[in-house]
């Protein structure tokens, strides 16, 4: 007998880059903003190895998740969940 299950919900990955786009854009900028004073002088490639690992694990861990969780619904293409 074959089992019955929901239809899964489609991803839409070009509304969550919309979103990751809308919270990364702001971040990083302001991270660009505190570390270009405090690395003054130093070569580029300083600068990105300093960058990088900071936006990595801030999206990977705060950034993303947050996003998913949130706003789960919209990515998802669900009707939006009522407040109580």
């Amino acid at each position: 007998m074959p089992e019955i299950t929901a239809p899964r919900p489609v991803l839409s990955k070009f509304r969550l880059s919309i979103l990751m786009l809308a919270a990364v854009y702001p971040f990083v900028t302001t991270i660009l903003y505190v570390l270009m004073p405090l690395t003054e002088g130093w070569p580029l490639w300083e600068r990105t190895a300093l960058l990088a690992p900071i936006m990595v694990f801030s999206i990977v861990y705060g950034i993303a998740p947050a996003i998913q969780q949130r706003f789960a619904w919209f990515i998802l293409r669900q009707p939006r969940p009522a407040i109580a």
